[in-house]
């Protein structure tokens, strides 16, 4: 475990709580900053939460230059079925993100998990967005507490 802060969650998120939740990574991502000193802040690239979450890195990382936004994707081609407004997004990210982390070239079965154990692993805090108690962001969530991460779902605070 490192002192980073790995960001996980759905890849939809109701029109509805988008903007209060904006609100609360924006707090997060300032209080682990400045009161517990986290710079690095790992993203898993993907549309929905961690799009927002990386977004909102960079926003705060524009006054505060010593954060750093570590993008981390499972597979070179990630955003191959995506929508041209998500593509450019993501591009536009991984373009000012301080690091860019590729896990593998294609495809695998297992490989969003692998990608999700390496943010995990070189964290101390998980800030999700968490609404649902299966699927990829539950079991990421089970690994970190497992890990002895701190968590904080903005789900209940919004």
């Amino acid at each position: 475990m490192e002192d980073g802060c790995c960001f996980t969650g759905h890849r939809s998120v109701p029109e509805e709580v988008s903007g209060r939740l904006r609100e609360k990574l924006r707090e997060h991502i300032a209080y682990l900053h400045e009161e517990k000193k986290i710079r690095a802040f790992y993203a898993g690239g993907c549309v929905g939460f961690d799009t927002m979450a990386a977004q909102e890195t960079l926003e705060y990382r524009a006054a505060h230059p010593d954060v750093r936004l570590v993008i981390v994707i499972p597979y070179r081609n990630q955003s191959s079925s995506w929508t041209d407004d998500d593509r450019r997004e993501y591009e536009r990210i991984k373009a000012f993100a301080t690091e860019v982390v590729c896990l593998a070239e294609h495809y695998f079965r297992g490989c969003t998990h692998q990608r999700n154990r390496y943010m995990v692993q070189r964290s101390f805090v998980c800030v999700c967005y968490l609404t649902k108690e299966k699927g990829g962001t539950a079991s990421t969530v089970k690994y970190a507490l497992r890990n002895g991460l701190f968590i904080r779902n903005l789900a209940v605070e919004i």
